[in-house]
């Protein structure tokens, strides 16, 4: 049987799969968006913050994806908790990361501009570092979400949904066309949502460069 006849013949269960993983993804990039940039936000106030952060989450990616999900099933248990949790944790250093060097490359001449001109703090950030910083927070958050979605493929093994499912009971009974449905839909989902995102920052660039990236 071929694994394009398994999407035939279990349409249902790779529907109900293919949901759930888009589940995860989406509560994971999430989360990650609005702690990565609240977080990305403070460290431009707060140097010795961004060195411990960035340190922080720099170290996180030295643990093996499987490890630290592993580690999380002892804390929180199995299931969707462990894994978004742990998708949380490894998304986030692009989205800090990027929120920070944008908004620190803001040119300071138009930062003293704006202050003079009786800009307060919060017009500051929200009017003019987080627009000219847009393109790069973007860059960081589309690196993110294609992270996020590949990753989410081995939540399975931790009692979570996903298409992780299909693959790891592709692996574990072997049935290598199981296994190929799995991934190549993990694939597809990675590569469309890439290829929209990607537009998308070409529009942000050009809204505020005035030019395509």
């Amino acid at each position: 049987m071929s694994f394009f006849q398994l999407y035939v013949d279990r349409f249902d269960f790779f529907k109900t799969l293919f949901l759930e993983h888009m589940y995860l993804t989406f509560v994971a990039v999430l989360i990650i968006t609005l702690t990565g940039l609240s977080a990305g936000i403070l460290m431009t106030k707060n140097k010795a913050l961004a060195s411990f952060l960035l340190g922080f989450t720099s170290f996180m990616y030295t643990i093996p994806s499987i490890a630290l999900f592993g580690l999380l099933v002892a804390v929180t248990g199995i299931g969707n908790t462990s894994a978004i949790l742990a998708l949380s944790l490894y998304g986030i250093l692009p989205i800090i990361r990027n929120t920070y060097v944008g908004i620190s490359e803001v040119d300071h001449d138009v930062i003293e501009s704006a202050v003079a001109m009786g800009t307060t703090p919060f017009q500051l950030l929200t009017f003019i570092q987080l627009p000219l910083a847009m393109p790069v927070i973007f860059s960081g958050f589309r690196t993110m979400v294609i992270m996020t979605i590949a990753l989410g493929g081995i939540a399975s093994f931790i009692g979570a949904g996903g298409l992780g499912v299909a693959i790891w009971r592709g692996i574990t009974t072997n049935f290598p066309e199981m296994t190929i449905a799995g991934s190549l839909l993990v694939a597809v989902l990675a590569f469309v949502t890439d290829f929209i995102l990607g537009r998308a920052e070409k529009l942000f660039t050009q809204k505020i460069y005035g030019k395509e990236a």
